[in-house]
């Protein structure tokens, strides 16, 4: 799943490919990918795309209020590439509308000068989600973000007070995007591993310094994958991601810090990773749903 560096790389390429120019066609190519109807999609057309932003895991491009107006005021659409969705670039975009339920392909978006862009969805479950709305905050899943990290207000006393009372274990804190926008499965890993802190600890039990710690792995992880993301196109970012990965996606293999086997928890339709010398002490975690460190 794309998480905030891949998507705040992918708002930076798209922003240079998109801003200044006109949308002359939205055209879905698969039933479900629409979730809105008012305005439709078609309320895009002939629109300058005035600016592309970030929005957690969201991507949403602004356009003109249709007047000539640079500054916004237009429909926007939102997007969101849930875990298999992805964005390919065209400069120049076949001449044949889609066609409907046809492969990966769910929707289309053509410039006025040919050029445009894909939303393609790997496997079955369908669950890339994009909307046609007056503002981004009209979009359900935008509306509950919490802070975003790499925002200048998130300081070690903003996380402090998020953990604060935080009952649950600190791996799905930091996934949960009404606390923390932009951080998923791959990226809570490489902080806790950067953190030296185990998956399943209380978020509420952390001392002082071990938040002041997870502070700096969380800032620390998420910068410099932005950085290593930067500048990419946007086909290659998926491989970018994986390079810099230490521990998520890596069982089996050496950890690159102390040497250890990277081990497992698995889940329904989800895994953890994670070095038991670095996190748990040496100790494994039991591989089952709520898990504790085997005694």
């Amino acid at each position: 799943m794309p998480e905030l560096p891949e998507v705040e790389a992918l708002a930076g390429f798209l922003a240079e490919h998109l801003v200044g120019r006109t949308v002359e066609r939205i055209l879905p190519a698969a039933v479900s990918v629409l979730k809105t109807y008012d305005p439709p999609p078609s309320a895009l057309e002939g629109r300058e795309v005035t600016a592309v932003r970030r929005y957690g895991k969201f991507l949403a491009l602004e356009t003109g209020d249709g007047d000539g107006d640079s500054e916004g005021g237009g429909p926007h659409l939102v997007f969101h590439l849930a875990r298999a969705g992805w964005l390919r670039w065209h400069d120049t975009l076949p001449a044949a509308p889609p066609r409907p339920g046809k492969g990966p392909l769910a929707l289309r978006v053509r410039l006025a000068d040919g050029a445009g862009f894909d939303l393609t969805e790997a496997g079955t479950h369908k669950r890339l989600a994009v909307y046609c709305v007056h503002a981004p905050e009209d979009v359900p899943g935008v509306a509950r973000l919490g802070p975003d990290p790499l925002a200048p207000g998130f300081t070690p006393d903003a996380l402090a007070g998020l953990l604060r009372g935080e009952r649950r274990q600190i791996k799905g804190v930091l996934r949960d995007q009404s606390v923390i926008a932009g951080i998923g499965n791959a990226y809570s890993d490489e902080i806790l591993h950067a953190a030296r802190m185990s998956p399943f600890k209380l978020a509420a039990s952390l001392t002082d310094e071990e938040r002041a710690t997870l502070y700096e792995a969380l800032e620390t992880t998420l910068r410099e994958a932005v950085e290593r993301s930067r500048g990419h196109v946007a086909a290659d970012l998926k491989a970018e991601k994986k390079t810099g990965l230490r521990v998520h996606g890596r069982t089996g293999q050496p950890c690159p810090v102390c040497g250890d086997t990277i081990r497992e928890v698995s889940y329904r339709d989800s895994s953890l990773q994670y070095c038991p010398t670095c996190q748990t002490g040496g100790k494994p975690l039991a591989d089952r749903r709520l898990s504790r460190l085997l005694k």
